[in-house]
């Protein structure tokens, strides 16, 4: 009897343990972000530098300011880019960054900035659904800001750069384009992008700015 209740509490002495460390490992630590920063991009065709303010949409601005402090978009390829539209990107590298991520949903801000040449905002698809996809507005698409699409950041340096990003594939396949699958995207990463769509640029880093 002694035997099988000793056995019995090493089981759930180990049972306790395997439940807690996933915890600890799946915990995001959250920076907090400054009122204004800029963040420089390094990527395929170039550097370009856009500037983020708290006051135009917070909860945009504070979660762009968390990517880019977890090194989230490092690897990530301009997947979606329509000439005088948008460069879409925000689809992980790897599928596992992705997938800790891409359920982190924020609440959706006032649109107070309008979306002209060079507003960066974050994809959504409906209420409260943005998480990590962000756009370039390569024009002034401000019939977008009706729709709810609030500006967090702008481009201030760099924009021929951003001009000059590949958009040889068109929309998306789920858009009726030749462009990648976003689902499979999310579930590949990198190594169906790169197979697929070798011609797409993509995100070298993006560094908040001293």
């Amino acid at each position: 009897m002694k035997r099988l209740l000793g056995a019995a509490a090493a089981l759930a002495m180990l049972i306790g343990c395997s439940a807690e460390k996933p915890a600890e490992t799946k915990k995001i630590e959250k920076p907090k972000p400054p009122d204004v920063y800029r963040v420089k991009f390094a990527t395929t065709k170039g550097d370009f530098v856009v500037e983020s303010r708290r006051e135009w949409a917070p909860y945009g601005s504070n979660h762009f300011y968390e990517l880019v402090d977890a090194k989230y978009f490092d690897g990530a390829k301009f997947y979606r880019v329509l000439r005088k539209y948008v460069a879409q990107f925000g689809i992980a590298a790897d599928p596992k960054m992705g997938a800790l991520y891409r359920e982190m949903r924020i609440p959706d801000d006032p649109v107070k900035q309008k979306n002209v040449r060079g507003a960066l905002s974050f994809a959504m698809n409906g209420p409260a659904t943005r998480s990590t996809q962000v756009f370039i507005n390569l024009a002034n698409n401000t019939a977008l800001d009706k729709d709810g699409f609030a500006p967090f950041a702008k481009v201030v340096e760099g924009m021929d750069v951003v001009d000059k990003l590949a958009f040889v594939y068109g929309d998306t396949m789920n858009r009726g384009g030749g462009g990648p699958d976003p689902n499979k995207a999310e579930l590949m990463g990198n190594e169906y992008l790169e197979r697929q769509f070798p011609r797409l640029d993509g995100i070298i880093t993006a560094r908040v700015m001293k």
